[in-house]
């Protein structure tokens, strides 16, 4: 018993793990790598507040007189350039949209891995992900003025948008698709439901939100192309509901329009920028609201 006692009392006392040198080189590394990735994203939020913050600064002036939503830029607002950006986006977007998401469903759903068709499809999205706008509109304009002589319009802006939109949309799309549990798809193949049910009703709603920000990602890139509307499509200060007949006005078109006006027009020229990223904003926030609407809910 003595003995015993002895031992246990002359045993020397474990440091506990936090004290070791392995434990205290770990935890600093995870020091470092932590205060690196905040540093990281420090620096690249400057920019960002910086865009913003000259944006509003610069801008906010133009956009709180109310002429500038209610009146055409002929009488000193820009509600045809407005109008405009929102009538060339929604087209290009009613075309890409569901073609881009029709292209992911076959390649993720249908396609084999040694499909022909597939492998072509997967490499032309990827060479059209890799377009400058303006090559898009050149093409465009080859086609359509050249070729086959037809006027310049709101619409063949829309077309050359699609061009730049639906690479987007399909990777975006393909992507949400590929990360759904199989689990979820045979679980209704288990039930006797069809696959293109299964697609509609659980693929597509589960993966419905990453498929809206993709979009949006595609939608805001495309309203602020100036390619496009400077070679396809002749300004106007005046407002044309019509994308099929004459000229129509964007907001990019205005900008550049407004800065070869000289200095006293640069205001204007941010007061458009401001529109056109409110714009966005706007439609984005809309767009995930509806998403969440429309998603699957957890019970």
């Amino acid at each position: 018993m003595t003995m015993s006692t002895s031992t246990a009392a002359t045993a020397p006392v474990k440091k506990p793990s936090g004290f070791t040198p392995l434990a205290r080189r770990r935890r600093m590394t995870d020091t470092v790598v932590k205060a690196a990735v905040i540093a990281a994203v420090v620096l690249a939020l400057i920019p960002l507040v910086w865009l913003v913050s000259t944006l509003v600064i610069r801008g906010i002036e133009p956009i709180l007189d109310i002429d500038w939503w209610t009146s055409p830029e002929r009488k000193g607002g820009a509600l045809n350039a407005i109008i405009g950006t929102l009538i060339q986006t929604a087209l290009a977007a009613a075309i890409s949209v569901p073609l881009g998401i029709f292209v992911a469903i076959y390649l993720v759903e249908y396609a084999s891995k040694k499909s022909t068709l597939a492998r072509v499809t997967t490499f032309m999205v990827d060479i059209l992900s890799g377009v400058p706008s303006i090559v898009a509109a050149l093409f465009v304009y080859a086609v359509w003025r050249t070729t086959l002589g037809l006027p310049r319009s709101g619409f063949v802006v829309a077309i050359a948008l699609v061009l730049l939109m639906l690479p987007l949309v399909v990777r975006a799309t393909e992507e949400m698709l590929k990360i759904v549990p199989q689990d979820l798809r045979e679980a209704s193949y288990a039930l006797g439901i069809p696959k293109w049910k299964t697609i509609v009703k659980v693929v597509l709603p589960t993966a419905l939100s990453g498929i809206v920000t993709g979009v949006m990602l595609a939608i805001a890139r495309v309203m602020g192309e100036s390619a496009p509307v400077l070679i396809l499509v002749g300004a106007t200060r005046a407002m044309n509901w019509n994308p099929f007949d004459g000229n129509q006005q964007s907001l990019p078109l205005m900008m550049v329009q407004q800065y070869n006006n000289g200095p006293g027009a640069i205001d204007k020229v941010w007061g458009a920028a401001l529109t056109l990223v409110i714009m966005v904003a706007i439609i984005y926030f809309g767009a995930k609201a509806v998403s969440k609407l429309f998603a699957p809910k957890n019970f």
